[in-house]
């Protein structure tokens, strides 16, 4: 992938909309996301930025790039898959074609269709078209989210970027605070839902949105509807046999296009769960012929309670791969911590995206540019304990009083150590509650966002009151047909809607990986692969609490049964642990101060101070309830997100050299 960046004149200005100057900081900022090209395109009204990695049409892929009369431009970060198809749908109706890259069918899939254009796109994607005659500048970002865009409106300009900070970059008098409703949802959601932001005045452009700017008026709407099965009529109609084939024949055209189009070595994570093995192990028999084995990467812990070695071991002995790992540790987290954040550029209340910048930069250090990822599996396939809860809870609502039903809470959460379901009378307690609303949507999130919720208190007041209702401002925009879906269904889209694109997509996604000029790319994600998902009845994907139940049958003899049946075990790591005890680095220290505290002002000195010496304290022990270890982590993100962002005025590492430069401005201006 590769970063892009623009400013866009508003009405009410007459001079130019960009310097050279102010491009080159923001494509310098963003160069680890395109260390390979950069390129401007100027007029009076737009600049635009873009830093490439190179990865398809290597030679000629240069952007910005116009068409034939140099009237449109795009910027672009991503992949479009099947643009070799709608190149020839395009040439077969008149368009000419210059360059063999899937940013020239952009321009010319745009001219054609216009914003149904991005309906045809199956990939990953934000991207920027400028309309020179008619000064439309159009921003659009693909379904999912994969791929991130931010907007900021300052001084009559319009200001767009793939990251935060290439906005800052651009304009120093752009204010720089954290926004509390940001703050709120993060702590509630662990992540914020675009198109909000935790900066005050920036927006994230939503998944599957496009936004338009014409004359200063701003217009943003969907270009695509989530749709899941209402019923026999409009869904899957084949056996749970015949599912598992369409199954195994989508991921498989997924995987090999996901290699296929690229012109440089595509490898693969491997966790040691089902969906990273079967990506691996379907994309280790595309890769078959090739005169070098394919490339899997994984991650090793020191701590057991994390490793997932003997699962990824057997995997790649069946394989047969070219295999490199990374072990991590608590100090290696905590090292690694500060730049997490720089990336992230949001709070995280898990560490989990920390060991991912490690794994990423070893990817690097072995010459790849792209990886495939088993990530989205278990939001389209039914994959997490959240769903299986839920269905558990709703059984047990039907009858309130039965001691039995609850006894299936047993079935959850065998992976962790302190189970919020070890102690029977303690977890009816818990996830009894509010059983009475197993009907009212967000039933089954509504305990993690409670709970979440529970770290508020550590908030100043400034920050814990916003006079925002976040979970009924997601709850009020639920798409129309929600209520006609089922209830797995509408579980999966508040999973994908909220904590996909806002949390594991961007801070253990895109982010880890374009920190060290990776790109990802997520076959569980394609169109068709999730098409068809969510055109399957839900009993073949959450067969019982059997979850993932299609994807299983489909491993079945593709990778070692003891992966098929092992226990779900989602990817975790050392959360507080990492920041206490001996050999923490004392930066930690500097952070958790309530001077620091004070000075950001987002949560009350007293407050993170007792917290702070509670978790110092069991520093041997490791008895951290899952509270503390997000409120450890929420707090010292947040902090450091302030030192880095609001305290410090980041600036790019280095001056670029433009490597395609079209400036319609005369030389004097």
């Amino acid at each position: 992938m590769c970063g892009i960046a623009g400013i866009l004149n508003l009405r009410g200005r007459q001079d130019p909309a960009a310097t050279l100057d102010q491009l080159g900081r923001m494509a310098a900022t963003m160069r680890h996301r395109g260390p390979d090209e950069v390129g401007v395109y100027r007029d009076a009204s737009i600049g635009l930025a873009h830093s490439r990695l190179s990865i398809t049409d290597l030679a000629t892929g240069q952007q910005p790039l116009g068409n034939e009369d140099a009237s449109l431009w795009v910027v672009f970060n991503g992949e479009i898959y099947n643009f070799i198809e709608l190149r020839e749908q395009l040439k077969a109706l008149g368009h000419v074609f210059r360059t063999q890259s899937d940013s020239e069918v952009i321009v010319h899939a745009y001219e054609q269709w216009g914003q149904e254009a991005f309906c045809r796109f199956n990939g990953q994607f934000a991207l920027a078209l400028w309309d020179t005659k008619t000064e439309t500048l159009v921003l659009a970002r693909d379904w999912a989210g994969i791929v991130p865009l931010y907007v900021c409106v300052h001084d009559n300009r319009l200001y767009f970027a793939s990251e935060l900070k290439v906005i800052f970059a651009a304009d120093p008098t752009i204010p720089r605070d954290l926004d509390p409703v940001g703050m709120h949802e993060t702590f509630t959601f662990w992540t914020i839902v675009p198109p909000q932001s935790v900066f005050r005045g920036i927006e994230e452009i939503e998944p599957g949105h496009v936004r338009t700017i014409h004359l200063g008026v701003i217009r943003d709407q969907p270009f695509v509807e989530p749709s899941y099965r209402t019923g026999p009529e409009d869904g899957f109609r084949g056996t749970l046999d015949d599912a598992v084939r369409a199954v195994g024949v989508a991921l498989e055209k997924a995987i090999r296009i996901r290699m296929d189009r690229a012109d440089v070595a595509v490898g693969c994570y491997l966790s040691g769960g089902l969906d990273s093995s079967l990506v691996a192990s379907m994309a280790n028999e595309a890769h078959k012929g090739k005169p070098q084995a394919l490339r899997t990467f994984s991650l090793r812990f020191e701590d057991a309670e994390y490793d997932e070695t003997p699962f990824q071991q057997e995997m790649v002995e069946r394989m047969g791969s070219d295999h490199s790992e990374v072990v991590v540790s608590r100090h290696a987290i905590a090292e690694a911590f500060r730049d997490v954040i720089w990336f992230t550029e949001r709070p995280i209340l898990r560490t989990a995206p920390v060991p991912l910048i490690l794994l990423s930069r070893r990817v690097r250090e072995m010459g790849m540019k792209v990886v495939l990822t088993g990530e989205g599996a278990d939001e389209v396939f039914a994959g997490y304990d959240i769903f299986r809860e839920a269905k558990v809870r709703r059984f047990w609502a039907k009858s309130p009083q039965s001691e039995c039903r609850p006894r299936l809470l047993e079935k959850l959460y065998p992976y962790l150590a302190r189970s919020p379901v070890a102690q029977q009378a303690m977890s009816r307690r818990f996830f009894g509650r509010n059983l009475d609303q197993a009907h009212r949507p967000g039933f089954s999130h509504d305990m993690r966002w409670e709970g979440t919720s529970a770290l508020k208190r550590l908030m100043s007041p400034e920050f814990s009151s916003v006079g925002v209702d976040v979970v009924a401002r997601v709850l009020d925009s639920l798409p129309a047909s929600f209520d006609r879906w089922s209830f797995l269904s509408r579980d999966q889209y508040l999973e994908i809607r909220i904590l996909l694109a806002g949390y594991l997509l961007s801070c253990q996604g895109d982010r880890m990986l374009m920190a060290n000029s990776v790109e990802g790319r997520f076959p569980f994600l394609d169109n068709d692969v999730v098409r068809l998902a969510n055109s399957l009845p839900a009993d073949y994907k959450l067969r019982v609490l059997d979850e993932k139940h299609v994807l299983k049958r489909l491993a079945s003899g593709k990778i070692p049964e003891a992966i098929v049946r092992r226990k779900k075990q989602p990817y975790r790591a050392p959360d507080a642990l990492s920041f206490v005890g001996p050999g923490a680095p004392e930066w930690i220290e500097d952070m958790m101060s309530e001077a620091a505290v004070r000075d950001a002002g987002v949560f009350s000195p007293a407050a993170v101070s007792t917290l702070w010496r509670k978790c110092k304290t069991r520093a041997n022990d490791g008895q951290f309830s899952n509270t503390d270890n997000m409120a450890v982590v929420g707090v010292l993100s947040t902090q450091v997100l302030h030192h880095t962002f609001v305290r410090s005025n980041p600036k790019p590492e280095s001056i670029v050299e433009f490597n395609t430069l079209i400036d319609r401005l005369s030389p004097h201006r």
